[in-house]
């Protein structure tokens, strides 16, 4: 009972921990969460990823709702993002399914790192939007950001709220704050799906899941306020330091 106790507690702290990274850099924080269940917990790969879930899904819907609270993110174009990105993932993850998922975990550590290093060199040498204005995206465009996201989330298992802000930001002209936002709308429907899927499956441990969504919840407006207070340029260089930790833990599991 103890055990159980501290493992609830253990859970909660690491849901708090997630939930402060998913509202500062709006991510829904598995990435870290996965690697660390498996240390701590001895759980296995796809009930890790299931169990996940639990937190991840109300950590991307309550911190799309706060960033639409304080940034005024687009609906069209979130929901144009999200639904272009729905069109790729299913089909993607089943191809995925055949290949080597210790080379796939590789080769995206791989392009995490260099999308970082792309990142970094364009904020360093001030190519950064505008503080006032956004440019406005063709439609046609935001919807190849959801596809290149959904088939990043299809083959490599992380949500695509890690490369549609650098694509919106290096490319686009974005703000990282509003690309953020709009990062998340990316993951929203997914991970709702993907998480009736694992818990149909039995991949989710509800025992766990349950206090790390809880305490991730708690968090996540403290990480959005944050975010709000970050200078453009500061944010900017963080997510890329969140974009290099990634690589090394996928890596590492790789």
């Amino acid at each position: 009972m103890i055990a159980t106790a501290l493992q609830i507690a253990a859970a909660a702290g690491l849901g708090v921990g997630s939930g402060l990274l998913g509202g500062l850099f709006g991510v829904g924080g598995g990435f870290l969460v996965i690697p660390l269940m498996g240390i701590l917990y001895g759980i296995h790969q796809q009930t890790a990823q299931g169990t996940a879930l639990v937190m991840v899904v109300p950590n991307v819907l309550f911190a799309f709702w706060r960033y639409r609270q304080r940034f005024g993110v687009d609906l069209r174009m979130a929901a144009t993002i999200a639904a272009s990105a729905l069109v790729t993932t299913y089909p993607t993850a089943r191809l995925a399914t055949g290949l080597d998922p210790h080379g796939l975990r590789l080769a995206f550590a791989a392009f995490l790192a260099g999308l970082a290093a792309v990142v970094a060199y364009r904020t360093w040498r001030g190519v950064l939007p505008a503080a006032t204005a956004r440019p406005r995206l063709a439609w046609g465009w935001t919807a190849i950001v959801g596809l290149i996201g959904g088939i990043v989330s299809g083959f490599f298992g992380v949500g695509g709220a890690f490369i549609a802000p650098p694509l919106l930001t290096a490319f686009f002209g974005v703000r990282q704050i509003e690309a953020q936002g709009l990062g998340l709308a990316l993951v929203c429907p997914a991970a709702v799906v993907a998480l009736f899927t694992y818990a149909a499956a039995g991949q989710v441990d509800w025992l766990v899941g349950i206090p790390l969504a809880i305490g991730g919840t708690a968090a996540i407006s403290a990480g959005v306020a944050l975010a709000y207070r970050l200078p453009e340029r500061r944010l900017r260089l963080a997510f890329c330091g969140l974009l290099v930790v990634t690589a090394v833990l996928l890596a590492l599991r790789g």
